[in-house]
């Protein structure tokens, strides 16, 4: 009986007949790729061409010229050379028209197109797929389901909670302006937001302002805002598994985890509040019901998502003009 046994040169040959297939055919994919890219660019080029801009480098677009606080600066120089629109290349094979025209604006805004993934997806692990993120009958559904809490008579009473929370705000400027220093009022802002949405749509009793707890609170929420301006300026962290390893990715999921945190917090405040008893009798006879009373009474997966798009959307709303000036030289608190 004879026993047939490869030689060490020939299993090497193999293998490295197997090593160069797999090599031409990596090679194969990324020259593919490659013209994709090229060919989607020269797409986009074409149907930009009534749009002008600034000359853009062909892979990292526009990113060099908006350099940390020179954002604002490079903005307002565009608006005055190309009145209107102007197309801003995040990178080679991407790009956003900003608009700054109010005829061009209401006719983007009376359209009701899908919206986008590509921007929007950053902020699902934030706030979840709800009213913001959805499209179709799903997004009719919730909105229908909430335009209730947007009644005239439930806003009306709003009004005098609102006054309340800038009355506290104006306390603490004036114990800071005897300090002879100047004063940041972003912060103090985002906290009077926050306590006029607590007190108005969530029912929260007390005032937020003058609780440090809701301060890191704030802090992530800026943090996040800072966060997704970044990830949108890089092509790379478009891919999550990628942007997980990065120290921005594990940023942004420590911010997530603590703003949830505060939102859970205050669904479960709520809750324990209806179960007492006679409550819950009294909040299902009135005629209109507060926007987190609706959420809890619902029906279906609309209560988390719906509750934490709303009070951490609106809330970081007020950071939107401090986002583009940090991109992504932010201080980590």
């Amino acid at each position: 009986m004879s026993v047939s046994v490869l030689s060490p040169s020939r299993r090497l040959g193999g293998v490295s007949g197997i090593l160069q297939v797999t090599s031409l055919l990596i090679l194969l994919l990324l020259l593919i790729k490659a013209a994709q890219l090229y060919l989607h660019r020269q797409w986009l080029l074409k149907a930009l061409q009534q749009f002008p801009c600034p000359p853009s480098h062909w892979l990292f677009g526009h990113i060099q010229e908006f350099q940390h606080d020179q954002e604002l600066q490079r903005i307002q120089e565009r608006v005055k050379t190309f009145p209107s629109a102007c197309p801003y290349w995040i990178w080679g094979g991407k790009v956003r028209v900003q608009l700054y025209d109010p005829d061009y604006m209401k006719v983007i805004l009376g359209r009701s197109d899908p919206k986008s993934h590509g921007s929007y997806k950053f902020l699902a692990p934030r706030i979840g797929y709800g009213l913001l993120l959805l499209n179709g009958q799903t997004w009719f559904q919730h909105r229908r389901m909430l335009t209730p809490a947007f009644h005239n008579d439930i806003l009306k009473p709003y009004v005098g909670l609102m006054a309340d929370s800038v009355r506290v705000m104006l306390d603490k400027w004036e114990e800071l302006l005897g300090q002879d220093s100047p004063l940041e009022v972003f912060q103090h802002v985002s906290l009077m937001t926050l306590d006029t949405i607590m007190k108005s749509a969530f029912s929260h009793q007390g005032s937020i302002q003058v609780d440090r707890n809701s301060q890191s609170y704030i802090q992530a929420i800026s943090d996040l805002n800072s966060l997704v301006f970044c990830c949108m300026r890089n092509a790379f962290h478009e891919n999550d598994t990628i942007y997980s390893l990065t120290s921005a990715g594990r940023w942004t999921h420590r911010a997530c985890q603590l703003a949830h945190q505060h939102t859970d917090q205050v669904i479960q405040l709520r809750k324990a509040q209806l179960q007492k008893e006679g409550e819950l009798e009294k909040i299902k006879r009135k005629r209109h019901l507060d926007f987190l009373d609706i959420l809890l009474l619902a029906k279906g997966p609309l209560v988390c998502p719906g509750l934490a798009g709303v009070q951490d959307g609106i809330v970081s709303g007020t950071t939107w003009t401090r986002c583009p000036t940090p991109p992504c030289a932010l201080r980590r608190h």
